[in-house]
């Protein structure tokens, strides 16, 4: 199927219950962080625009029923301009006039063209009319499909970095998966394919790395264990273990290091989300009581805030001083 047919088949279904639940949905405010030409930066007030951090907010607000239209039409807009020709897009920083221009490779073009992808088709009317987005759209599927590494299934980071990564993999994984039913075998094989290559039937966790070399590695909080907990994010099916048996084993043996995070590191709201997902309510509360006093320092990323909103907008309460967060 072109994806022309895929926005024709799917694009009504969408836009059916979107006028009424956008209404009803709380917007995502990005005061600080979206400036007047629709740069996302990384930090409230900074100076620099990292893409991943941009759309992986934008895309946890909308999948967790926030109304993020007005920021992620604008950050489109002003992306799309700066997609290099092979497709892929690198980090900006201001320079002392105030312009955007750019400063650093991406970490990894695989998770950041599906991303780019999958934030481009949660606005299927607009993209159906967008020749600039088309165009983009396009560009980026092929470029992504030249990373495809067909003697394992998966995608690697990039034309240069010849080695794959879980969560990587995971962000493909979502893309595919959320054009269903037009994708699902395609979905499904990639799935398949994911947990073949990562999962470590010896130690009982998914590998990050196809890199040898990381099977020895220290496993620290970002990226071992976070990637442990990555898949319930993305409602990834391929688990050993049911999703909230997984989710309750993996709180219990790293709650306590997760909630500390925001004392040296970013405090991962990401995992805030998923705790309200499950039902975890505690543990999100205990996240607001924790985290809530770091928001827009330099220590509170745009996916920081977006979790915060999100929490927030579903009626939860920082944990009581006395509450125990350990």
């Amino acid at each position: 199927m072109s994806f022309k047919s895929f926005l024709c088949s799917g694009a009504l279904v969408l836009l059916a219950g979107a006028a009424s639940l956008a209404a009803a949905a709380p917007a995502l405010v990005l005061q600080g962080y979206a400036d007047e030409a629709g740069a996302i930066t990384v930090l409230n007030g900074g100076n620099s625009v990292d893409p991943y951090f941009a759309m992986q907010a934008l895309l946890l607000a909308h999948d967790n029923g926030m109304d993020v239209s007005a920021p992620a039409e604008r950050f489109a807009d002003w992306l799309v301009s700066r997609q290099k020709p092979d497709g892929t897009f690198d980090r900006f920083c201001r320079d002392g006039a105030g312009r955007w221009a750019s400063c650093n490779a991406a970490d990894a073009d695989d998770s950041l063209l599906a991303m780019w992808m999958r934030l481009l088709e949660t606005m299927p009317e607009k993209l159906g009319k967008n020749p600039l987005w088309l165009k983009s759209h396009a560009t980026s599927k092929a470029a992504l499909e030249h990373l495809f590494q067909p003697s394992r299934g998966i995608y690697m980071v990039s034309p240069l970095v010849l080695h794959g990564l879980f969560m990587d993999n995971l962000e493909v994984w979502s893309l595919k998966a959320q054009r269903k039913p037009a994708a699902q075998p395609e979905a499904d094989r990639l799935a398949k394919a994911i947990r073949d290559t990562f999962w470590n039937p010896v130690d009982k966790h998914f590998l990050v790395s196809t890199q040898l070399e990381q099977r020895s590695e220290k496993q620290a909080f970002y990226p071992h264990q976070v990637a442990q907990i990555f898949p319930l994010l993305l409602d990834f099916p391929l688990l050993p273990a049911e999703a909230g048996p997984y989710y309750r084993a993996w709180m219990a043996a790293h709650r306590a290091e997760w909630l500390s995070q925001g004392k040296a590191d970013y405090p991962w709201g990401l995992l805030a989300v998923l705790a309200m997902r499950q039902g975890d309510t505690a543990s999100a509360r205990c996240w607001l009581r924790e985290a809530a006093p770091l928001r827009h320092s330099s220590r509170w990323a745009v996916t920081d805030e977006a979790a915060l909103q999100i929490v927030l907008s579903k009626g939860l309460k920082p944990a009581a001083q006395e509450a125990s967060c350990g």
